[in-house]
């Protein structure tokens, strides 16, 4: 009798702990049901406060699993009034970093003030424009607005409509 009864106890904690571990995951899709979808998080606005960037800094950030790069120019950095963007009295680039050839993300040369796709050795100047290799058009431009010294980017402000219908 008392081995019927320690399998029985067994039995009742080995169904117990299954039962606990099946709570446990039932809990967590409740909680993933609970959370945003993917494409509502993807269509996300991301703000970047410009005013703590120095001259010739670049940034590169993430916005709809895309990284950008925003380049404050310096004097010595080409302006291109077709591409830049103007807050205040600073002209900034802002590029999606997806090398139009391919998709690589180039990388930025200070030295040289480009941007430069090691995989087939596109380059782009400092506003985006390619200037050299396979690349077929300039860095794509992110929808944004400009609130004060902010960034908005996913929202398509006047600041954008102009570069659009320039670029």
């Amino acid at each position: 009798m008392a081995v019927e009864q320690s399998r029985r106890d067994f039995l009742g904690m080995a169904f117990g702990g299954v039962a606990a571990v099946g709570g446990v995951f039932a809990l967590g899709a409740m909680k993933a049901s609970w959370d945003p979808l993917p494409s509502v998080i993807s269509a996300g606005f991301t703000t970047v406060d410009l005013s703590p960037m120095e001259m010739g800094e670049i940034r590169t950030i993430e916005w709809r699993k895309l990284p950008v790069f925003i380049l404050k120019k310096s004097s010595d950095i080409a302006k291109n009034s077709a591409r830049d963007v103007v807050v205040g009295d600073a002209s900034y680039t802002v590029v999606i970093g997806l090398c139009t050839h391919l998709g690589c993300i180039p990388s930025w040369r200070p030295r040289t003030q480009d941007f430069i796709c090691a995989c087939h050795g596109g380059v782009f100047d400092a506003s985006g424009v390619n200037t050299f290799g396979p690349p077929p058009r300039p860095l794509d431009i992110p929808p944004f607005k400009i609130d004060g010294t902010k960034l908005v980017l996913g929202e398509e402000g006047p600041e954008y409509a102009k570069l659009v219908g320039n670029a």
